[in-house]
């Protein structure tokens, strides 16, 4: 038996949360074609017959713009430490840029050996793909290895879960096999509420929402109550959230509690309230709730 941590580290939306959904042949993890949806760290759990897999997933390595960026770059850092092994995921379609440069050199620095992977795949030609492996190569000092992926056809995925095998050290599980998923309800919860209005609104609106889930309360009747703030920056944007007749937060709520059952396996009442907290980007106590992190960053 083999186990350990692999965490993966790129810039934002390079594909890091789909591969993992992609593996777990589910959706663990919520994604969304915006940068910057994933704000928190997270295990999820991968075990079959000879090894378990902990998949940390990270927010991706940015320039931050204010305390929410500023936690999550750390936060990423952070995962290059104590951990296994690292893979270094990079979109295939945009390539090999300055913010890879950089993220090099924290790989660099941890000494943490090291997978590359190149994802999206599907969108580029082999040579495109060449380029991007020899730029990996030149700049990674503790490379094991380079694995071409897509987490749209599934290509490379198996060979991806068996390169980690093979760099992995033995060990025992670390976690039941039951567990996919090392937080509670109440922040899967809160992260698909989020994902859906990822999905459903645009501009500004997606980063400047938090969402915090007050009370997970089973009714008697076996219905889960989950009752969850929404906040934003500005009326005009609790504005959009409610949307003309109360339409949108139907419609966020609708969809976040359909993908909330499928992952609990049991009916869920969900009750959303839209709240404005002028600038909780820089806000510690919204910040720090909203994100999970508070542990992670002691």
């Amino acid at each position: 038996m083999k186990s350990g941590f692999v965490s993966f580290v790129g810039k934002p939306n390079v594909g890091k949360s789909s591969i993992i959904n992609a593996i777990m042949k589910k959706k663990v993890v919520i994604v969304s074609d915006k940068p910057q949806t994933t704000r928190n760290r997270i295990n999820v759990i991968y075990t079959d017959a000879d090894a378990q897999i902990i998949f940390v997933d990270t927010p991706g390595i940015h320039k931050p713009l204010h305390r929410l960026g500023e936690y999550m770059v750390k936060a990423a850092v952070q995962a290059l430490k104590n951990v296994d092994l690292l893979l270094f995921t990079i979109d295939a379609k945009e390539g090999f840029e300055t913010p890879e440069e950089h993220i090099s050199n924290y790989i660099n620095q941890s000494g943490t050996p090291t997978i590359g992977v190149i994802n999206k795949i599907d969108l580029v030609d082999n040579d495109r793909a060449d380029l991007i492996e020899e730029q990996i190569r030149s700049h990674v000092n503790n490379l094991l290895d380079v694995v071409r992926t897509s987490a749209v056809t599934g290509e490379g995925l198996n060979e991806l879960v068996e390169k980690i095998k093979q760099h992995l050290p033995e060990g025992p599980q670390l976690y039941p096999e039951n567990i996919i998923v090392d937080r509670p309800l109440s922040f899967i919860a809160s992260e698909l509420i989020r994902e859906k209005i990822f999905h459903f609104t645009y501009e500004e609106i997606p980063h400047s929402v938090a969402v915090i889930v007050e009370e997970v309360k089973e009714r008697p009747n076996g219905v889960v109550y989950i009752r969850a703030n929404i906040y934003v920056e500005r009326e005009s944007q609790k504005g959009i959230i409610i949307g003309q007749e109360g339409r949108m937060i139907k419609k966020i709520g609708e969809s976040a509690r359909k993908d909330i059952e499928y992952f609990l396996g049991s009916k869920v009442y969900l009750d959303l309230h839209v709240k404005v907290k002028k600038d909780w980007r820089n806000k510690d106590f919204i910040i720090l709730n909203e994100v999970g992190m508070r542990d992670d960053l002691d």
